[in-house]
């Protein structure tokens, strides 16, 4: 008796001291001197880098805002939300601890603004949640576990052509109206994920509700979390919905999972970061951006892959304004990630989707992947386009001459079944094994 008793008061003890470490007994707050578009600045002691802060508005309201920069004795804060309200000399306390989100599976099948809050109109019960930061670090070069199991997608051209393996970073380029939007629906619901996260940056409005019940669907759904931020909201909680949707993929890889980010566009989250950065007075450079820019994707994009816990896959969509592949994000995430695949207007323009460019697209893992025969039936396949494409000007006119080329003859009379083979609509379902069985059988007796 007197035993339990003396655990009981212990346990007692230890509640309150708990809750009188977590608890603060006093708080500064600081008066904003100055408001110039979305740059706030404020006097208050003790702030740091990445520090949100609230701001109390006239009517009551209280506005996040984070630190950004310092000048002099003065902070620079960045609204993540509108300023409306804000005046000189409204207060200002900080949480003295950067942007967090809560985690858990309470989160599939839910749609969140990158502050962890419920946009879909239903509740959510956060009680018992684990409370993550946004801005978490990439896993150590020697703790990645190097890349061996394969990554079904569920779309033929890519697990035939351009085969993903678990825990791979590819880019997918694409001009606007190709079917980007469209090839992530099919890849959300019939790759072999446990965990779909999809980042949807500065889109319309109308496109989210579209993309969840078209493209996504209920299947998608279910097994799916969307961190959304559309383009009429400020460029910094933009920018903060990447970073929202790698730490939900963060969460879920540690529980052990297979995880597939889906990130549509990094493109308009540079555009975000770019007016971040020019606020705050950076100088710009190519097309505008300021260097920060650079070295940002480089240290978001490295978070993804695998752990020794579990693995993210992750697809960054790129927007290629005009198809110009020489624009600077096309060309730093082209060096950043592990393979690219290309959506060509060309392509689609003939009517054929997913309209992706086979040779102009690669999967850098592929070779140490993929087995022997896979790898032999690929080559073969992108031989004949080669060879047909090379020549499909003469062939469209009629000047080629069958028999002239018994190699082309041969690409001429494959190209119904090659074509057949990279179309596919978005309600059909496929596994590996049977592309990989098919596209070998298909090739077995072809000698190019």
């Amino acid at each position: 008796m007197v035993s339990n008793y003396a655990e009981y008061v212990e346990n007692i003890r230890q509640r309150v001291k708990n809750k009188l470490d977590t608890t603060k007994l006093y708080s500064f707050k600081g008066t904003v001197s100055k408001l110039l578009g979305l740059t706030v600045e404020v006097k208050l002691p003790g702030l740091k880098i990445g520090d949100l802060c609230y701001i109390e508005t006239n009517d009551g309201q209280k506005k996040p805002a984070e630190v950004a920069a310092f000048k002099g004795e003065v902070a620079q804060l960045l609204l993540l939300l509108d300023g409306a309200g804000i005046g000189q000399g409204s207060l200002v306390e900080t949480t003295g601890s950067p942007i967090c989100i809560p985690v858990g599976d309470f989160l599939l099948g839910r749609l969140i603004n990158p502050m962890g809050e419920p946009i879909d109109g239903k509740p959510m019960n956060t009680e018992g949640a684990l409370w993550r930061n946004i801005e978490g670090p990439p896993p150590g070069p020697f703790e990645r576990p190097i890349i061996t199991e394969m990554f079904s997608t569920g779309v033929r051209a890519i697990d035939g052509c351009m085969t993903m393996g678990c825990g791979q970073r590819l880019g997918l380029f694409a001009g606007s109206g190709v079917g980007k939007s469209t090839l992530l629906g099919m890849i959300a619901r019939n790759s072999d994920a446990d965990v779909n996260v999809v980042a949807l940056i500065g889109e319309r409005g109308r496109e989210v509700k579209e993309f969840i019940e078209d493209s996504l669907g209920v299947e998608g759904m279910r097994k799916s979390v969307i961190v959304c931020s559309t383009g009429d909201q400020p460029p910094l909680i933009r920018q903060k919905a990447l970073l929202a949707a790698t730490a939900v993929c963060e969460y879920f890889r540690d529980k052990g999972k297979k995880v597939f980010l889906m990130t549509d566009t990094v493109t308009r989250c540079a555009m975000a970061g770019r007016e971040v950065g020019l606020s705050l007075g950076e100088p710009p450079t190519m097309k505008g951006y300021p260097p920060s820019i650079f070295s940002w994707l480089q240290k978001v994009l490295e978070r993804a892959g695998n752990s020794p816990k579990g693995s993210i896959t992750a697809l960054y969509t790129v927007l290629m304004e005009g198809d110009d592949i020489s624009d600077p994000i096309v060309d730093i995430v082209r060096g950043i990630v592990d393979g690219h695949i290309f959506l060509s207007r060309k392509v689609a323009e003939s009517n054929h989707y997913p309209a992706i460019d086979v040779l102009g697209s690669i999967s850098r893992l592929m070779s140490s992947i993929a087995s022997p025969e896979h790898k032999s039936a690929a080559g073969k396949m992108r031989a004949m386009l080669s060879l047909y494409r090379e020549n499909k000007d003469l062939i469209d006119v009629g000047m080629y001459q069958p028999g002239s080329n018994p190699r082309l003859d041969i690409a001429i009379e494959m190209m119904p079944q090659i074509n057949a083979f990279l179309q596919q609509r978005t309600s059909d379902s496929v596994t590996m094994e049977s592309t990989i069985q098919t596209l070998v059988d298909m090739m077995a007796n072809i000698e190019i």
